[in-house]
């Protein structure tokens, strides 16, 4: 183990040199670099095509606002300058575009190895030792014709929903800094809220790809987990390699539904050196006139709060309105998803994910997460008890009580458990209701305040519950919070209907609730649209569905600065 001397020379060699690239980025002139921020993705390529940009102005546009963008968030940059002109020598040569991405800047999340650069993940011990190869999904999106120019922050561990770590500090969210961008994929959905990257890849054991995505207003695509590789990432699932329990899926966050779908049409069916994922081609989807959504405003675990609700139901309306079908249910097993992917994620008690802290302290983030299994076993079981008996919150108990070491037959009895309920997920909703799609909150709250996720990580089972039964999942920005439609009910109780007291209490009770509709006022919501294993393009084609359903309302390349500027 290093001292804190060492890691402490570490921290600041590595921010001085983060610093020392940022200075390299010109202003950010709103006149000149404007039109090229506020243009999807998919728009670049046709004007780069057409020979009204090339891939250098582009670039410079974007290298200048992620620079501009550094001041309120904490992400990593690296100089793709001779690949722009690259392309360009190229097209001015060829008059053809080298890909689909052709002069698209895109930024990766840091835990992708880039050859030459490091992937820290966040550890001070990863530091300084360059990659020696691209991971798989860059080598295609760069073959794609995709400019590589910026890797962003993490959590520590990238096991939780805040984006904070000793090495780079903490990621804010562009709308309010006193709230988290959201995690694992935190540092891209900060950067692409604020215009800073065209099309962003991260990805999602948990929730990383959704909750960045609705915290920051933007849209993301988790795929089922084998249709995108994994293979080059630096600790493939969060930082065990090996774990498989609970399959990482790789996918994009966006601007804009259409560049979801560029990214598919281009990764989708791409094999990987190790053949570990689906070789199956993006299969275009032609969807009925009328289609139907069931939807459920809470998980039966943690109530959802008033704005969560509220967008969700404008989804249900305005798809109603154009002749859709939205059947409300109540979902039935995200309760025994959460209790096995507790019990799976925590069987090695999570020493092999903390070992690589060496001499780094543990963000608080993961006080909550990590609790159990440090805990002797009578401590864990009174906690337990009076959490059941004093408290009256069983939710809690049942929870709590997975959060152990495991021995392997524990373990596959968990991982066939996590089997069956996948099974039955198709058997109790899919098969029974017939729906095309499935319409839920994000989260019970639509952001919280730094620090939050030390108490309230069970946020997480609204997505944990997807990657279970490996259900493809779109993320679209649907509203923003307003005090004055947005206050909590007279009449909350907490606990009701067998939910978590503990939880209800922290979040909507007390002198400091967590949910304040007032200091939230503004804060992006999304909804998350759910699709069957393997129907990926039809998520897509929904997604664009609910998106014009929606119409215009705020959210997109150009929103931020429209916004901050009001």
């Amino acid at each position: 183990m290093r001292s804190a001397e060492q890691r402490n020379t570490t921290i600041t060699s590595k921010r001085n040199a983060r610093d020392k690239a940022l200075g390299f980025a010109g202003p950010y002139l709103m006149n000149d670099h404007d039109v090229y921020t506020k243009a999807t993705a998919s728009e670049i390529v046709q004007r780069i095509a057409k020979g009204e940009w090339t891939s250098s102005q582009v670039l410079e546009a974007y290298i200048a606002r992620s620079a501009m963008a550094q001041a309120e968030t904490n992400f990593l940059y690296e100089d793709a300058r001779e690949r722009a002109k690259e392309l360009d020598t190229e097209f001015a040569s060829t008059k053809t575009l080298r890909g689909p991405f052709h002069g698209v800047p895109v930024s990766v999340k840091d835990h992708y190895r880039i050859e030459g650069y490091d992937a820290t993940v966040g550890f001070t011990a990863w530091a300084n030792n360059p990659g020696k190869k691209d991971a798989c999904l860059v080598s295609q999106l760069r073959a794609a014709g995709a400019i590589i120019f910026v890797k962003t922050n993490v959590p520590q561990t990238m096991f939780a929903f805040e984006c904070s770590n000793p090495l780079w500090g903490r990621t804010t969210n562009p709308w309010n800094d006193k709230y988290t961008c959201g995690g694992s994929s935190g540092g891209e959905g900060a950067l692409l809220a604020m215009d800073g990257s065209a099309i962003g890849v991260g990805s999602d054991i948990g929730g990383s790809l959704r909750i960045p995505a609705s915290y920051c207003g933007i849209y993301s695509l988790k795929p089922t987990a084998e249709r995108v590789s994994s293979i080059g990432t630096q600790g493939r699932s969060s930082t065990r390699p090996g774990f498989e329990a609970v399959r990482s899926s790789h996918g994009p966050l966006a601007r804009s539904v259409q560049d979801c779908d560029l990214f598919s049409r281009t990764i989708f069916g791409q094999k990987d050196s190790s053949h570990q994922n689906i070789p199956m081609p993006y299969q275009a989807v032609e969807l009925p006139s009328k289609l139907c959504f069931g939807y459920y405003l809470s998980d039966s675990m943690i109530e959802s709060s008033p704005v969560c609700k509220r967008a969700v139901l404008e989804t249900v309306s305005a798809l109603r309105k154009q002749g859709h079908e939205c059947i409300e249910f109540t979902s039935p097993l995200n309760a025994s998803a959460m209790e096995v992917f507790l019990g799976l994620a925590s069987s090695d008690g999570y020493k092999k994910m903390l070992s690589h802290l060496d001499s780094d302290p543990m963000e608080d983030s993961l006080f909550l997460v990590t609790l159990g299994p440090r805990l002797p076993t009578f401590v864990r079981n009174l906690a337990c008890w009076v959490a059941k008996t004093v408290l009256g919150d069983s939710l809690f108990a049942r929870f709590f009580s997975l959060a152990r070491e495991k021995s392997v037959s524990e373990f596959t009895d968990l991982t066939d458990q996590r089997n069956k309920i996948t099974a039955a997920w198709y058997e109790q909703v899919w098969d029974k209701y017939g729906f095309d799609g499935i319409i839920t909150p994000v989260q019970s709250l639509p952001v919280i305040p730094h620090g939050g996720s030390t108490y309230l990580a069970a946020l997480a089972a609204a997505t944990i519950m997807y990657n279970v039964v490996d259900s493809p999942v779109g993320t679209i920005p649907v509203t923003r919070v307003n005090p004055d439609t947005d206050q909590l009910p007279t009449d909350f109780v907490a606990g009701a209907s067998g939910r978590s007291k503990v939880f209800d209490k922290r979040m909507y009770l007390g002198n400091n609730p967590v949910y304040d509709p007032k200091a939230m006022e503004g804060m992006p919501v999304g909804i998350q649209l759910v699709g069957k294993k393997w129907e990926d393009e039809k998520v897509l084609a929904m997604m664009r569905v609910v998106d014009e359903a929606l119409g215009p309302r705020g959210f997109g390349p150009g929103s931020w600065k429209s916004r901050k500027t009001q």
